[in-house]
């Protein structure tokens, strides 16, 4: 069915003036054109008018169908989908793709089934990974055409429906098939991804640069044109993942290797080879540049523009190596490919005879050629010029012509070139193979398209017939689907006569065929080139597609689908025989090297460029037929090239035929290779080739227009009558009954199930009625809107003029009334004005009069009062001189008294100083000094005495135990006498070496302590040094800075604001883009870790280890321990850990060492200043006196418990031996050791009061030596520690000179008493003043409790008394009545108040002896518990009841905010608290309160100071919360509540840490909840790591929910009823991937989800700004998801669709101030899409247009800009398309912008979070604990 027939009868119908049309033209192909008047019937011609006005009388031919064809409707042009124009014909197609391709850049249309892609000749920005996520998941009819659609919906059908898909690539050569095949496999690979770790997919696309290099070169068309088919199976597993592939070659170019036409060249690998022939490991190749070699320089230009050949073939070995090629395997393949270079510059040389030729021995390149491969020199010299005859009785060597020769040696190196090629595509199969199964797969078939030139031989003749198939199985594949879419919508079906070229096919492939005869002729032994072309002749003379050329008798003509093509049948048999001789393969056969003879060793029958059945078979990603087509005769056809071609095909045709095809045709623009530049000719010969006007006239012949009745009644409700809208409220129906009224033809529609079918032009014509309609409507409105504007101006100017009447009447009025008020005030001016004249005239005489009285008067006062002021001035000086003279006497008799009387005192005080320093140093001063101290000794004495009888007969009671016991020991002896043989040593021995070892280590410690000394003091000064420079330096640089600040502030006060502005900004930047780098740093280590446990979990599904992060949080702690995944660690690890520990020790006491000396530095410079105030010199020498006095008293103590220690040990050791099986030992020892440390902690406290003592001696005796100058009365009272005692200040003076005394002549105090009761009785005597001096505190204490109470009485009894007082004042102004019955109600209260006291402390008292009770019953237990573990270590007993006791008391007296649990317990916490926790379980409690558990147990641990506890708490919470968070990694509400409890934790390990910038907002009582021992710094970042990674989670979780109602809710859904208009929609709109029933949703839809999840993060407690950041990352991702599918979709840029989206935008902008979530910055993340919403709303026609749209969209990028321009699309014939010169314009004006070169925005960009510090107000005692958590085993404290 030819649609001109359909034309033609629309011309009949359409006879009105202006219409448009096509009509041909042999430049433009097509040209446009438009009717001057109507069209009458039986006219021979129209008057038509072109576009550049030109009249042209075009004549027709009705009959003959010789009509031109019906332009569509401009609202039409510019369709994404070809099908979907109403009129379907050839320029129809041609001016889409132009307008589309010229003005809005889109290199790519539907049409049907079939991907137009037209080579840009440009790179463009539209291959990202942004657009491949944008088209996945996408159907295919909602987004702009794409090669990443067609690649989705094969992936989308393959998922669903099971089956197997290819996607057929064809075109001419430089129309990029190879770039379209390259960015579908880019496609899968990036969707598809790996099932694991062996990167298949980088494999699959790393194989592209190999097959490029070794199969690709420069043409005339193209710089890179494939001269090979592949066909390549990605298969896929279950889970649709990437896990292998496998390639197939067909008919590979080999004629290239030896010969290339002008301006083209070989295969890039020659010149890439020869580019890097310089690396140092290509040396011995012997390359030089392409252009010495003759197989390179044929073409002429060896290099191509913007190509680096060296940097490519960098490329190329890589993909090598990612392949798997080793690297030896690498130098064979490039020494092969250097010898093909070496082979075909071999001169050879004719002899004079000319039936012989002969090679140089020295030739160079023979050389390199035989040495490259490992071949014998003197064989291939040979044997290149003589070949091998063989007969059945003889063998014989002949000569060969030179032309032979070159022919057998191209013949040669073009086998070689093919084995090698062969070789490549196998070892990439090899590395493309998988293991495991493969479930489907998807195939890309790259291949060359049609060609025809001016000499066509053997290639092209393949490669038509290769096209000659694939358009049959095209043709009817559309066919089929056009089948099966009238049969769904039950639409009668007609036959469709389509071209079909089977015919064709058998003429080349059947019996006798083409091929059939070429291979015939091949086994003549004598056929030539002519003899095959006489048989064609006789044999297919009367085939229709088989023509004879009228001027040779050596080609033929074929009449191809898309053309007639005439072959040149020269070397059609040397081509397909493909003829080498075997002596030279035997030669390569006997190759030294490997690889060179597996190339031919094996007898490989197929086509060395065809990958065929071993390749196949070792794939196991094949379809292979049941049967073959055809059987190989006999081995002749194995070895020709053409059956080995047919061959392949057919098992291709089979591939094909079993999978689901998806088309995709390559346009080439231009042959000049110019960007955006479209050649009319050759892109109508390209479709008339590659089979879319084949579709499009098979659309036509049908129903190429289709509408859905939803659709089709939004278009064209306008057309429907009232009436007919009220009858029904079928949508179907109505629209049958508008159809029946409207096209009058039933033909020319059909209604299908859920489809209306139109013919072709029908839509145009039902466009045509719209826009007849609206126009009416427009007129209509017009004139209502005229009229109505005529009266409303005519109404204003009739009341503007009775204004102006009005006005005119009153302003004439008050003119005359104004007259006569002015008249009046005239008068009454002059009559003021004359009086006021007259009065001015008399003030003026009498005001002269009075000033001059005044001044007479004054000079007369002046006078006399400067004559008295001289009197009294005179006697005051008098008086003054009269004072001085007698003062001055009086001064100089005072101040020789004073003299004389200081030179007096002077010798006194000398005397006196004298005879106090005898006195000190005498023995009675000492004695005076220990007044008292017999009469204490002798008491300590006395009760020494008692102690002593006392311990006499304690020893007594021992001795006679003992005794009893002898015997016992004495019959166990003999039985210790065995078992003492076998021991290595006596145990008094082992005691003495432990001894001895103790004393060895206090020797060490020693040692150790002094070298601790030495480097502290060398330390300490090193730091004064230090400091003292730094702070020499500081004041320097303060000085500087103070002047550089001035400087500046002088300079810049103007820009000061602007640049602080400006750094702070630069400075949030940058902190953001840190804090993105780090968040993402933490987002791809959970990755990895996630990974990594999936890949552990593979690997032993029966043995779970340790979370890895164990170990990290381990080695971040500040306190090492060893936890139970440390168990198996070595020696060395626990040291180290310890050296860490040491190390950090050290630091920290360096730091409180250097912050010491800067307070003593401090207070020495304050010192001094006190000193350079009073004009004082005081000695420097009390810190040096201070550190010898404590040196020398740890010296003494030292040496002290190293006596006892040594006299104890040897007490024990002695008891030891002799009470071994006694129970009283070990409590003995106990209790000794009890004493030791009594006695220990006693020496430190007193050591201390000593130093302190001296220390203030020294101090008193450095002021009494500083003040020389002054009176020697000191009358200050120290204060003694521990006593009241006042003693003089020079006593204790002289106290300490003689013990300084003491300490020079001996190192201790221990010569005074030689038996130490001297020292035992001073340590009594400081006990028993300790004990006295506790009392007296106590008693003090109790005392002032007591006067507190009674003060508070008395103040309570005072105010009773004055209420009293006011009641009885109250009482006597009453009547008698009155008082008696206010008395009687004072009692009643009175005794009220009582007895309610009485109630509450009999309540006090019942409560106190229910916690007695209860006491008593623990205490019960315990005693039964007590008496059941006798058989346990009493101090050990001791101490846990001393334990539990406390415990007890201290929950029943306070809480203090701690839980305590056993560490058996530790993994039942984890498991009620966090793994089988859920949210639901904690609602209407305190949020976050697992949070506050958790602390709580780590405040309990920390108490303890029990740092492993803490370390396998917090790690077991965090390996706890990421497992449920694994489980649960879909679960929102799960999330968001671990999200809030993590971060509640982390707020609690600061708020709580005790720094000081965390508790600023604490309480009193908060501050008392703080840890006291561990500093968990490490921790809290690692639970900010798990905050970030928990957000990211939740934030992926809400997306995933989000993202499929973004698109269908902000830009399909209809927030506005009736705004939207439908366009007609093509094939596409019918995707298959498109499922029936598809859910849509608006925008409530998605506000339903945002409320959702405000209200749980809400609920669980989350920080509020924590929420803003969730939502403003939301907004986010909604803003990329809506802006990137406007920019994909040009359905979706129209007018329509910006109000939709400001009406939606605004609803969510309400929705966050309802929220009060306004200030979280998510308006400002939408702020692009909102720029595109008002851009879609702008008028777009002028140069102010362009400059408002300019201005307006700064969120927007230039591309993104210019992208809306070009896909908006009017919907009604209104509205006007963006024009390409105002698109230009923006452009111009947009140049100096620097905006990203990307399209698209990152929908998976995400901010970085921040976690501000949120303390809570709560105190831990406060919180209580619900029975639904199961946690009954902690215990508060």
């Amino acid at each position: 069915m030819d649609p001109r027939g359909s034309n033609s009868s629309m011309l009949h119908c359409k006879t009105w003036q202006y219409t448009r049309v096509w009509i041909p033209d042999p430049d433009e192909v097509w040209r446009s054109a438009e009717l001057t008047k109507d069209y009458k019937d039986g006219d021979e011609s129209l008057q038509l008018r072109l576009e550049d006005d030109t009249i042209l009388d075009y004549p027709i031919d009705v009959q003959n169908n010789q009509v031109p064809f019906l332009r569509n409707p401009d609202i039409l042009v510019g369709e994404n989908d070809l099908t979907a124009l109403s009129h379907l014909h050839e320029p129809a197609v041609l001016h889409n793709l132009k307008v589309r391709f010229l003005e809005s850049n889109h290199i790519y249309t539907y049409c049907g089934i079939v991907l137009v892609a037209i080579n840009p000749y440009e790179q463009l920005p539209i291959y990202g990974q942004d657009v491949i996520y944008a088209y996945s998941g996408q159907n295919m009819g909602d987004m702009d055409p794409h090669i990443f659609a067609v690649a989705e919906e094969a992936y989308k059908q393959m998922a669903r429906d099971e089956k197997n898909q290819s996607i057929i690539v064809s075109g001419e050569s430089g129309a990029g098939k190879t770039v379209s095949a390259k960015y579908a496999m880019r496609y899968f690979a990036t969707v598809g991804g790996s099932a694991s770790d062996t990167n298949i997919e980088e494999k699959v696309l790393a194989s592209s640069p190999i097959m490029e290099a070794i199969g690709n070169a420069k043409t005339t068309r193209n710089d890179n044109s494939s001269r090979f088919g592949k066909y390549i199976e990605i298969g896929f597993d279950k889970k649709y993942h990437i896990i292998g592939a496998n390639m197939r070659t067909y008919l590979l170019e080999k004629s290239r290797v030896v010969f290339q036409a002008d301006d083209e060249r070989n295969y890039h690998i020659f010149y890439q080879l020869c580019a890097a022939a310089s690396l140092p490991e290509f040396k011995e190749l012997a390359l030089t540049c392409a252009e010495d070699f003759f197989y390179t320089a044929h073409g002429g230009n060896t290099t191509i523009e913007g190509v680096d050949d060296a940097e490519d073939f960098e490329k190329t070995r890589q993909a090598l190596t990612l392949l798997g090629v080793r690297e030896s395997h690498q130098i064979s393949i490039f020494k092969i490919i250097a010898s093909i270079l070496h082979l075909g510059s071999v001169e050879i040389q004719a002899e004079r005879d000319g039936d012989s030729c002969s090679i140089s021995p020295q030739d160079e390149h023979l050389s390199n050629f035989c040495r490259l491969l490992g071949i014998e020199h003197s064989q291939m010299e040979h044997w290149l010029c003589h070949r091998k005859l063989v007969t059945t009785s003889e063998t014989y060597v002949k000569t060969m012509s030179l032309q032979q020769v070159v022919n057998a040696r191209n013949a040669l190196a073009k086998h070689i070139y093919a084995q090698l090629f062969s070789w490549i595509v196998e070892h990439i199969n090899k590395a493309l193979q998988t293991s495991l199964k493969q479930h489907s797969f998807i195939g890309v078939l790259d291949i060359y398209g049609f060609e025809t030139f001016e000499i066509n031989s053997f290639e092209q003749f393949c490669i038509n017939y290769a096209n000659e198939k694939l358009q049959q199985q095209f043709n009817s594949h559309v066919f089929k689907l056009e089948q099966e879419e009238y049969m769904k919508e039950q639409i009668p079906w007609t036959l469709i006569d389509f071209y079909d070229n089977q015919p064709c096919i058998d003429l080349i492939e059947a019996k006798l065929g083409i091929l059939d005869l070429l291979d015939e002729e091949c086994k003549v032994p004598k056929g030539t080139d002519q003899n095959w072309a006489q048989k064609l002749y006789e044999r297919h003379s009367n085939s229709q597609h088989f023509q004879k050329p009228r001027m040779s008798n050596t080609a033929f003509i074929v009449i191809h689908f898309a053309d007639k093509v005439e072959y040149l049948s020269d070397g059609f048999l040397e081509k397909n025989r493909d003829t080498v001789y075997e002596e030279q393969i035997n030669i390569l056969k006997a190759s030294k090297f490997p690889l060179v003879a597996d190339l031919f060793r094996d007898d490989k029958d197929s086509v060395p460029a065809t990958n065929t059945a071993k390749s196949r078979s070792s794939s196991k990603i094949n379809v292979r037929s049941s049967r073959p087509l055809m059987k190989a005769p006999n081995k002749e056809h194995k070895k020709s090239v053409g059956y080995q071609f047919r061959t392949s095909l057919n098992l291709l045709m089979e591939t094909l035929n079993a999978t689901t095809p998806h088309y995709v045709r390559c346009i080439k623009p231009n042959d000049e290779k110019l960007p955006f530049h479209f050649d009319p000719k050759r892109a109508v010969q390209q479709l008339r080739a590659c089979g879319v006007l084949e579709t499009i006239r098979i659309s036509a012949a049908g129903y190429p227009s289709r509408w859905t009745y939803h659709d089709f009644f939004n278009r064209y409700r306008v057309l429907m009558k009232k009436r007919e809208l009220a009858n029904t409220t079928d949508k179907k129906n109505i629209c049958k009954s508008v159809l029946e009224s409207l096209i009058k033809d039933p033909d020319k529609f059909q209604f299908g199930r859920t489809k209306i079918f139109f013919r072709a032009g029908q839509v145009a014509y039902l466009e045509k009625l719209r826009a007849d309609k609206f126009r009416e409507a427009t007129i209509m409105i017009q004139k209502t809107v005229r009229g109505w504007l005529q009266r409303v101006k005519y109404r204003r100017l009739r009341a503007a003029t009775l204004t102006l009447q009005r006005f005119c009447r009153g302003y004439l009025a008050r003119r005359l009334t104004e007259h006569l008020r002015r008249t009046r005030a005239a008068i009454v001016f002059q009559k003021q004005y004359r009086m006021l004249k007259a009065r001015r005239a008399y003030c003026r005489v009498r005001r002269a009069a009075v000033i001059i009285q005044s001044y007479t008067r004054a000079m007369c006062v002046r006078r006399s009062y400067r004559q008295v002021l001289t009197e009294h001035k005179a006697t005051i000086i008098q008086k003054y001189a009269r004072g001085w003279m007698a003062r001055r006497h009086f001064q100089r008799q005072r101040d020789a008294a004073i003299v004389i009387q200081c030179a007096f005192r002077r010798l006194k005080a000398r005397q006196a100083l004298k005879a106090l320093k005898i006195e000190a140093r005498s023995a009675e001063h000492l004695k005076r000094l220990n007044v008292g101290m017999e009469n204490k000794v002798v008491q300590l004495q006395r009760k020494i005495d008692d102690q002593n009888k006392e311990f006499k007969t304690l020893s007594e009671q021992l001795s006679a135990v003992t005794s009893t016991h002898a015997m016992e020991v004495e019959k166990l002896k003999k039985e210790l006498a065995r078992y003492q043989q076998n021991q290595e040593a006596d145990p008094s021995l082992q005691l003495q070496e432990e001894v001895q070892s103790l004393r060895t280590e206090l020797q060490k410690a020693h040692s150790e302590r002094r070298v601790l000394e030495d480097t502290h003091n060398r330390e300490n000064g090193e730091l004064r040094k230090r400091v003292a420079d730094l702070e020499h330096e500081n004041a320097l640089l303060k000085d500087e800075k103070e002047h550089l600040n001035n400087q500046i502030l002088r300079q810049s006060k103007a820009e000061s604001s602007q640049s602080s502005v400006e750094e702070n900004l630069l400075i949030k930047k940058e902190l953001e883009e840190e804090r993105s780098r780090y968040q993402n740093l933490v987002k791809e280590y959970s990755q990895l870790e996630q990974r990594y446990e999936n890949l552990r979990d593979e690997q032993t599904p029966g043995h779970r280890k340790n979370p890895s992060n164990q170990s990290s949080l381990e080695s971040d702690s500040n306190y090492p321990s060893i936890s139970t995944s440390e168990i198996g660690d070595t020696e060395d690890a626990l040291q180290q850990v310890e050296l860490q520990k040491r190390v950090r020790e050290l630091e920290q006491e360096r730091k409180k060492l250097q912050v010491q000396l800067e307070k003593e530095q401090q207070d020495s410079k304050k010192v001094q200043v006190e000193q350079q105030n009073n004009g004082l010199d005081v000695d420097q020498d009390a810190d040096i006196a201070y550190n010898s006095l404590k040196r020398q008293e740890l010296e003494s103590e030292n040496k002290k418990l190293k006596n006892d220690l040594n006299e104890l040990r040897k007490a024990v050791a002695d008891q030891a031996m002799q009470d071994n099986s006694t129970h009283s030992s070990p409590d003995s020892y106990s209790l000794l050791l009890n004493q030791l440390k009594l006695a220990n902690e006693e020496l430190e406290v007193r050591k201390e009061e000593v130093l302190i003592l001296r220390t203030q001696i020294m101090n008193a005796d450095q002021r009494r030596l500083s003040g020389k100058n002054m009176e020697p009365n000191i009358n200050a009272r120290t204060s003694w520690p521990n006593s009241e005692k006042h003693v003089d200040q020079e006593d204790a003076i002289e106290a300490y000179h003689g013990v300084c005394q003491t300490n020079s002549q001996t190192e201790d105090w221990g010569y005074l008493n030689e038996d130490g009761e001297l020292g035992l009785a001073y340590q009594g005597l400081k006990q028993v003043a300790r004990l006295l001096e506790a009392q007296l505190q106590a008693q003090n204490l109790k005392h002032e409790e007591e006067v507190e109470h009674l003060k508070a009485q008395v103040e309570a009894m005072k105010e009773e008394m004055d209420k009293q007082q006011q009641t009885f004042c109250q009482t006597l102004l009453l009547s008698p009545e009155a008082q008696v019955e206010f008395g009687v109600q004072q009692e009643i209260s009175r005794l009220t108040n009582e007895n309610l006291d009485f109630k509450e402390l009999v309540e006090k008292l019942e409560k106190n002896e229910k916690k007695l009770k209860k006491q008593l019953k623990i205490y019960m237990k315990k005693v039964q518990d007590l008496e059941a573990a006798q058989a346990l270590a009493q101090s050990d007993r001791r101490h846990h009841e001393l334990t539990r006791q406390v415990t007890v008391q201290r929950k029943e007296k306070d809480f203090q905010g701690m839980l305590e649990y056993h560490k058996e317990d530790e993994a039942l916490l984890i498991r009620n608290l966090v793994t089988d926790l859920k949210p639901q379980m904690l609602s209407g409690t305190v949020p976050c309160l697992p949070a506050y558990i958790l602390y709580m147990c780590i405040r309990h641990a920390d108490y303890t100071n029990d740092d492993l506890k803490v370390h396998s708490l917090l790690s077991s919470t965090i390996n706890g919360i990421k497992k449920v968070l694994k489980k649960h990694n879909e679960d929102f509400e799960m999330t968001s509540f671990w999200l809030s409890n993590t971060c509640r934790l982390l707020h609690c390990l600061k708020q709580y840490s005790g720094d000081e910038g965390f508790m600023t907002q604490n309480t009193a009582k908060q501050n008392e909840h703080c840890l006291k021992n561990f500093d968990l710094t490490e921790y809290r970042q690692v639970l900010s790591d798990l905050s970030i990674q928990i957000y990211q989670q939740l934030i992926k979780i809400a997306e995933g929910l989000l993202q499929p109602m973004i698109v269908s809710a902000m830009l399909e859904n209809e927030s506005i009823q009736g705004l939207s208009g439908v366009r007609p929609t093509g094939y596409r709109k019918r995707s298959s991937s498109m499922v029936d029933g598809e859910n849509s949703y608006c925008l409530e839809a998605i506000i339903r989800q945002m409320n959702f999840f405000h209200t749980v993060l809400c609920d669980q407690g989350l920080d509020p700004e924590i929420i803003l950041q969730v939502f403003k990352q939301l907004f986010y991702m909604i803003n990329a998801v809506t802006l990137n599918n406007l920019l994909l979709r040009k359905d979706a840029c129209s007018w329509s669709t910006g109000m939709q989206l400001r009406y939606n935008i605004s609803q969510l902008e309400e929705w966050l101030r309802g929220k009060n979530l306004q200030q979280s910055g998510a308006v400002q993340t939408m702020e692009p899409l909102i720029q595109a919403a008002q851009l879609l709303q702008l008028k777009k026609k002028t140069q102010e247009d362009a400059e408002a749209i300019c201005s307006l969209c700064t969120s927007l990028s230039t591309q993104q800009i210019v992208k809306i321009l070009n896909l908006y699309t009017p919907l009604n014939e209104f509205e006007e398309r963006v024009t390409v010169s105002f698109i230009r314009t923006i452009q111009a004006q947009l140049q100096e912008r620097s905006d990203p070169q990307q399209l698209l925005l990152d929908s998976k960009h995400m901010f970085p979070v921040l976690f501000p510090f949120n303390p809570s107000a709560l105190t831990m005692d406060s919180i209580h604990i619900p029975a639904c958590l199961n946690l009954e085993f902690l215990n508060e404290v």
